[in-house]
C-alpha cells in the first residue's frame, strides 16, 4: 500500500501496522493484531521484504510494535584487480524495529521506535543503532491527520572502512485527508526537510520543491476494494532517460479486503529499467 502511494504515509494513520516504519506514532488500538508480510520482487534477482505487527497492552495504554525488514543482493560478479571475473558472492542487508506509541489527549499520539541495523558483503559486515521519534494529531471532524517523523537518527557501531558513516537522518512532515462527499484519501509527504536547502541536480525551482514531496490517493469501492496511484518526483527525474515521456516515479496498486484477510499489490515503474512489483498479506486476528 505504502508504495503504491508513492510513499506518501507520514500522516496515514487508519489501521495499517506497516506505517510504523514511516511514523513510529502511528501505531494504536486500529493496528493492534493484525500481522503483516510483504514481498518486493525487485530488479537484477534482488528480493526484500517486511514483517509487521503491534500489539495494544491495555493496562499501559501503550501500543507495542515489532518490525523485520531484509533485502538481499541477489548473486554479484567479483572480479579482480584486473577485471578478470573470479567467481561469485552474495550479500543482504537486515533491520530489526521494536517500537512503543502512546495517545496524549483524545487527538495526539507519540512514539518512538529503536532499530537494529545489519550488513554484510560476503565475509564482512557492519552493525548500526538507529531511532526514529514520531508525532500525529488528528482532526476527526474534517477526516484530516497531520503527522511528523525524525528518522534513522543514530550511529555506527562497527563498519566496513575506518570512517565510520552518517546513517540518512530524514525530517518529514505529512498530511492525509479522506474527502467528506466521495470515498477517497488523498496523502502529501514532504521529505529530507533537513536538507530542505538541497534539490535535484541540474533541476529547475520547481523540480526542487516537488524533490522533496511524494503525493497518494486512494479511492475506496465498497467495503472490499481500494484502487491507488502515487508519484515521487525525484525518482522520476532520477529514472528519466533521455528525451521521451518517463513513467519513473509513478506508482499505483490495489487493495483487497475479504473476511479479515487483506492483500495489497503494488506496481512501481522504474522507467527504461523495469518496473518492481510488491505484495502484502495483512491479517486481523480478531476478525478469523
Amino acid at each position: 500500500r505504502t508504495a503504491a502511494l508513492g510513499g506518501a504515509y507520514t500522516a496515514v494513520a487508519d489501521g495499517d501496522v506497516n506505517a510504523l516504519f514511516y511514523n513510529p506514532a502511528i501505531p494504536g488500538p486500529s493496528t493492534s493484531r493484525s500481522p503483516s508480510f510483504s514481498y518486493l520482487n525487485h530488479l537484477a534477482g534482488i528480493d526484500a521484504g517486511t514483517l509487521a505487527y503491534s500489539q495494544t497492552v491495555e493496562g499501559w495504554g501503550t501500543t507495542l510494535s515489532g518490525g523485520l525488514r531484509f533485502v538481499h543482493w541477489g548473486t554479484l560478479q567479483r572480479r579482480n584487480e584486473r577485471g578478470e571475473r573470479a567467481g561469485t558472492f552474495s550479500a543482504g542487508d537486515v533491520a530489526l524495529t521494536l517500537g512503543a506509541a502512546r495517545a496524549l489527549g483524545a487527538r495526539i499520539r507519540y512514539g518512538a521506535n529503536a532499530h537494529l541495523l545489519h550488513t554484510q558483503i560476503e565475509d564482512v559486515q557492519a552493525t548500526a543503532l538507529a531511532t526514529d521519534l514520531g508525532v500525529v494529531y488528528h482532526v476527526p471532524a474534517h477526516q484530516l491527520t497531520v503527522g511528523a517523523s525524525l528518522r534513522h537518527l543514530g550511529f555506527s557501531i562497527d563498519d566496513f572502512a575506518q570512517k565510520s558513516p552518517t546513517l540518512p537522518l530524514d525530517l518529514q512532515l505529512g498530511v492525509s485527508k479522506r474527502l467528506a462527499h466521495l470515498p477517497v484519501l488523498l496523502s502529501l509527504t514532504a521529505y529530507d526537510l533537513n536538507k530542505a536547502g538541497t534539490g535535484i541536480e541540474g533541476g529547475s525551482t520547481f523540480d526542487h520543491v516537488l524533490g522533496h514531496l511524494t503525493f497518494g490517493g486512494e479511492l475506496q469501492l465498497g467495503t472490499v476494494l481500494r484502487l491507488r496511484l502515487g508519484y515521487n518526483h525525484r525518482r522520476s527525474q532520477d529514472l528519466g532517460f533521455g528525451d521521451g515521456v518517463s513513467l519513473g516515479g509513478l506508482g499505483g496498486g490495489f487493495g483487497l479486503a475479504l473476511g479479515g484477510i487483506t492483500v495489497d499489490y503494488a506496481y512501481n515503474s522504474w522507467s527504461e529499467l523495469g518496473g518492481l512489483h510488491q505484495f502484502t498479506l495483512r491479517t486481523d486476528l480478531d476478525e478469523l
